[in-house]
């Protein structure tokens, strides 16, 4: 089995671009120590620490639907709970190394692990 560095999602909202373009299906891959270390020069988030999170977002999701570039400014226009659950997508593939997640079916209610696809896997 190869080593996984990159892991697809799907939004929960979804990216609205300036043409009102949704952009919901996305790619995350697996952060470096620079992606960690080098934003902590950042003015922005030497004046507030939470920024660090939208930089850090901007440098792993290598991609989001058809936007060109993801830079801070894409992840600053995120709805707040696709903001969260990026963020609960990165701790779980990096701190955690596994990209399960517990899940219910909404219909029986019966709980189960899902893992999320490897980029490139079904």
């Amino acid at each position: 089995m190869a080593f996984v560095t990159e892991f697809e999602f799907v939004l929960p909202k979804g990216y609205v671009d300036k043409q009102g373009t949704l952009h919901r299906e996305g790619t995350m891959r697996l952060s470096t120590a620079a992606d960690e270390i080098l934003p902590l020069k950042d003015p922005r988030v030497q004046q507030n620490p939470a920024y660090l999170t939208i930089i850090l977002l901007s440098r792993v999701i290598t991609k989001l639907g058809d936007v060109q570039m993801i830079n801070p400014a894409v992840i600053e226009g995120l709805f707040s709970s696709d903001l969260a659950f990026l963020q609960q997508l990165y701790k779980r593939i990096n701190d955690d190394g596994s990209a399960t997640i517990e899940a219910e079916c909404p219909k029986c209610e019966h709980q189960f692990h899902l893992e999320v696809a490897a980029a490139g896997e079904f």
